[in-house]
């Protein structure tokens, strides 16, 4: 295969003289291979500039545009529905259908989304951000083409990265192989996700790849088959099998029902060429194509790193440098991934658990510390919960570190296997709130409102890295009941850090500042910072809140709650998160107690009740009027309605 690496000597935007004439993909199906070829470079060279420009996921895109090219220049898109995966290494795709004006605004408020996205354009027809899901989604396509539905004709997955790791995926397979429909899945075999794969999955791959012959050994086979007198055919097929044993032993796509192609050269143009165009006039069911790629794919830079570019800030193209902005003070994930070491070093039945994201959650740092202590269990959260679940109930104390948004895809093991049976499994959610440039799919909106009404759950949220030390401490003395934690992405409040946590009492808030008795700010997670704008604001008008840190969602601190009432005129909560959670909490308490039958006033500050589309973090909040202003005009409003009442008596 020719090598083809991207080499740049200056920030300026690539010569793509074939690239400028594809205004879509049907551009590319009367172009020749050799053309085809030079488009794919052209495509890389455009890709690593327009993210070197936005930031965002590189590594992924680069692995698969000798794939992307391939696949339109045969496929019919988009009347073939092309699904990508996650959908993080779809920028190659994005500029060949239509939208290379605008993907300079990757990410950014108002533009393309780092995913695919149904609403951006036709060529997205099923949208992802999560992993694990095309096949399904392709397999509820070929359905309905197959149910005279005339605007879809072949469904094409693209799956890897990681994703085979996920139970899901064998689902769909499972499903797909018995229905025996067309579908055409291309496994991405890139080696690793985020981070380096786990897994058997991983090892079957690493078997198939190791006979490198085996395609060619195979598509051989199968040809002379049909060439041979009828009564040796069978024999031939025996000999077919033996081959495939001394490729790698049984072919687990090929026993879920799928004609295995592979493996094949995912960079190597003119074969995915042919392959995709034989299966496109010959496949009658499911086919699974097994294409080797690299992440990072001819990008110096990329291909050398560890985490081969995956995720990266703006960058300078000839060096790879990323410009990343100083941090003035620890990142919260950091902070979590000290306090549990610290906690770990005192403690030997402290585990950590992680699906696939041991950087991203911070337990790369626990891992280093304590490897045998240490799990990635891949993307694999349902499993993750339920194998931590199995750890409490021999004895351990198990971590399982997962972000909000992800958590949400092993909830029913939160509740069946972790809450009902009561079992100290503590959750670390990383990335509470609004994410920014990740958008919706990523925001960490629901979790508070879907663990705080499980029965005898401990739900905290901290208001600062300092506050988040406490409750890995709490978190570790708390051996009798599932519990979990909030925080959000980014770096902490800058407040002094203490050397070791120390657990809290359970259900207790603490108040920051006492008011005149007029209003109280009830701040449940890191909004608190913002209550404290709003109160300097505020006490310049005139007005002194009693500002209050929460702290559990759930127990609530009932006696605090009804004490503050008792003694103002008015309450507000504020969350980073949707309607539910704690504020909910907060109002059902005071309407059982009787408190809103003698005119008390009460509002709940809470994301608004849409998916707010990615910006920036800052700017996401304005949307979700959770700022200081919003908090101060919260305030004179509620308190101006008071003052209307008090007129009208």
């Amino acid at each position: 295969m020719e090598e083809r690496t991207v080499a740049s000597t200056s920030q300026q935007r690539p010569k793509t003289p074939l690239l400028d004439r594809v205004h879509q993909p049907a551009d590319l199906r009367g172009m020749s291979n050799a053309e085809l070829r030079q488009l794919a470079d052209e495509l890389r060279a455009e890709t690593i500039s327009a993210v070197s420009e936005t930031g965002g996921h590189l590594g992924a895109g680069l692995g698969v545009v000798e794939l992307t090219v391939a696949i339109h220049a045969v496929f019919n898109t988009p009347t073939d529905k092309l699904i990508w995966d996650v959908g993080h290494q779809c920028y190659p795709h994005k500029i060949l259908t239509g939208r290379r004006d605008r993907i300079r605004t990757l990410r950014t408020g108002g533009g393309l989304s780092g995913f695919t996205k149904r609403s951006e354009s036709p060529y997205d027809p099923f949208g992802a951000a999560h992993s694990s899901t095309s096949i399904s989604a392709s397999l509820g396509f070929a359905v309905a083409r197959d149910l005279g539905c005339e605007d879809v004709g072949d469904t094409i997955a693209v799956i890897g990265d990681g994703s085979m790791s996920a139970g899901m995926a064998y689902e769909a397979m499972n499903n797909a192989g018995h229905m025996g429909r067309r579908l055409i899945v291309i496994l991405n075999d890139n080696k690793m996700s985020i981070a380096p794969p786990v897994g058997a999955m991983s090892r079957h791959l690493s078997r198939l790849n190791a006979g490198e012959p085996f395609y060619e050994i195979m598509t051989a086979a199968k040809e002379a088959v049909s060439h041979l007198p009828r009564p040796f055919q069978e024999g031939a097929r025996r000999a077919r099998d033996v081959v495939k044993a001394a490729a790698g032993g049984v072919n687990l796509f090929e026993e879920l029902g799928f004609s295995y192609v592979g493996p094949v050269d995912g960079h190597d143009t003119d074969m995915l060429l042919e392959i995709l165009r034989r299966v496109k006039t010959r496949a009658h069911g499911p086919v699974l194509i097994h294409a080797l790629t690299m992440k990072g794919k001819g990008y110096a830079p990329a291909e050398s790193a560890d985490d081969r570019y995956h995720g990266v800030a703006k960058f300078d193209v000839v060096t790879g440098a990323q410009k990343k902005k100083p941090s003035n003070a620890p990142g919260y994930t950091k902070v979590f991934a000290q306090s549990l070491i610290r906690e770990a070093e005192a403690d030997e039945k402290i585990v950590a658990v992680t699906a696939a994201m041991p950087d991203g959650t911070g337990l790369n740092l626990f891992a280093e510390r304590f490897p045998t202590r240490c799990f990635d269990v891949g993307i694999a959260e349902q499993h993750a919960v339920t194998f931590a679940a199995g750890m409490a109930a021999g004895g351990l104390k198990p971590f399982c570190a997962i972000y909000s948004t992800f958590l949400q895809r092993g909830y029913d093991q939160v509740v069946h296997d972790v809450a009902i049976q009561r079992l100290p499994v503590r959750f670390a959610i990383d990335r509470a709130g609004l994410v920014g440039a990740d958008g919706a799919t990523h925001a960490g909106s629901f979790d508070v409102a879907f663990l705080a009404n499980l029965p005898d759950f401990v739900v905290m949220a901290a208001a600062d890295e300092a506050e988040l030390r406490h409750m890995v401490a709490t978190a570790v003395a708390l051996d009798d009941r599932p519990s979990a934690f909030r925080y959000p992405r980014g770096e902490g409040a800058g407040v002094d850090l203490p050397e070791k946590g120390v657990p809290l009492e359970i259900g207790r808030g603490r108040v920051i500042r006492e008011g005149n008795g007029s209003v109280v700010l009830l701040s449940f997670g890191a909004r608190l910072a913002e209550c404290l704008v709003a109160g300097e604001a505020l006490a310049a008008r005139g007005i002194a809140p009693t500002i209050v840190d929460a702290r559990f969602a759930k127990p609530l601190d009932r006696a605090l709650i009804l004490d503050l009432a008792a003694n103002h005129q008015g309450l507000i909560t504020i969350e980073e998160g949707a309607i539910g959670g704690f504020g909910s909490h907060v109002a059902q308490l005071l309407a059982e107690e009787g408190v809103f039958d003698r005119g008390f006033r009460f509002r709940s500050m809470v994301f608004p009740d849409v998916f707010i589309d990615q910006d920036t973090p800052e700017a996401m909040y304005r949307v979700a009027q959770m700022n200081a202003a919003d908090i101060e005009e919260k305030v004179l409003k509620l308190l101006e309605l008071g003052l209307m009442s008090a007129r009208r008596a």
